[in-house]
């Protein structure tokens, strides 16, 4: 459940930086640490061949580099 806790605090601090017009950077850096918590969180209440399959598809997409940002 630490998981857990910890991806919800992760989301509430995006949100507040998202809130206070924070740089890209500072976003993009909360958002990498939300991703390793998310894969955290994962394992630990999903463990299996479905779970490690899903970080790693995250993984592989991660390692593909930055693509162009769609403004709303």
């Amino acid at each position: 459940m630490d998981e857990a806790r910890a991806v919800m605090e992760r989301l509430e601090r995006i949100e507040a930086l998202e809130q206070d017009e924070a740089p890209a950077g500072a976003l993009l850096s909360e958002l990498r640490a939300l991703v390793a918590e998310a894969e955290a969180w994962v394992r630990a209440e999903r463990p299996g061949a479905r779970a490690e399959a899903a970080v790693e598809r995250v993984g592989v997409s991660l390692d593909a580099g930055p693509r162009e940002v769609m403004m709303m």
